[in-house]
């Protein structure tokens, strides 16, 4: 998992907790020489601290921890200072191929578990979901999202997990987020059902989240007592 991290030195070894946890789930985005952080729907974070390009240039999800400031914007909601930002793995989905065999051989089959957590949430055209499997550090897993699951419901999706042989020592955790803007049709401004599917450990499992093209409104929220175990995944 790539990361950027921001952090300042404490020569006094004295702790800020509240600069050590994530505040916020965001999505980056640059605009000309502005980098800014999409919080929800409706709230845009102006990173006045963080020069572009950030990440290459490309548009991430990413936890941030971030400070707010006096100082206002005419273009954005608030103006905030970056004390730390860490990427999360952000792919597009896979299209599902014709045969269950097909898909099989070339996403896998592994079990996976999506945890219920404040990370795991569709917004602004995003699905950002914490899973957890098992780890053997050998290898790097393989984790996808399939569209085109079924033909009459366009917003039916597969979450495939592919260990690529990697032993089963330990259980673990790690962030993926799926950038369904191009991949799902427009919902056009409507909030529909997002149904996804996935192979557990305890057998084949669904749910769904709500879903809105750019629309999804998700407060952020502080987190409490997550700790993410970073492994290697694509």
């Amino acid at each position: 998992m790539s990361a950027f991290t921001f952090q300042s030195c404490d020569t006094d070894d004295d702790t800020n907790w509240d600069q050590v946890l994530p505040n916020a789930l965001v999505t980056v985005k640059q605009n000309a020489d502005a980098c800014y952080l999409q919080l929800d729907d409706n709230t845009t974070l102006l990173a006045k601290n963080l020069k572009t390009p950030v990440f290459d240039g490309k548009e991430v999800r990413a936890l941030v921890n971030y400070t707010a400031t006096d100082e206002k914007s005419d273009k954005y909601s608030q103006v905030v200072y970056v004390n730390w930002i860490d990427s999360i793995l952000t792919k597009k989905p896979a299209p599902y191929l014709s045969t269950p065999a097909e898909n099989d051989a070339k996403y896998g089959n592994d079990e996976v578990d999506i945890v219920r957590d404040w990370v795991t949430v569709a917004e602004d055209g995003y699905l950002t979901l914490r899973f957890r499997a098992l780890w053997g550090g050998q290898k790097p897993h393989i984790i996808n999202l399939l569209t085109g699951v079924n033909p009459e419901n366009p917003y039916e999706v597969e979450l495939r997990h592919n260990q690529n042989g990697d032993a089963k020592y330990r259980v673990g955790d790690a962030l993926v987020a799926f950038n369904l803007n191009d991949a799902l049709p427009d919902t056009n401004g409507k909030t529909v059902k997002l149904t996804i599917r996935w192979k557990s450990s305890n057998g084949d499992k669904k749910v769904d989240f709500n879903y809105c093209s750019r629309k999804a409104i998700t407060n952020a929220k502080q987190l409490d007592g997550y700790s993410q175990t970073s492994k290697a995944i694509k």
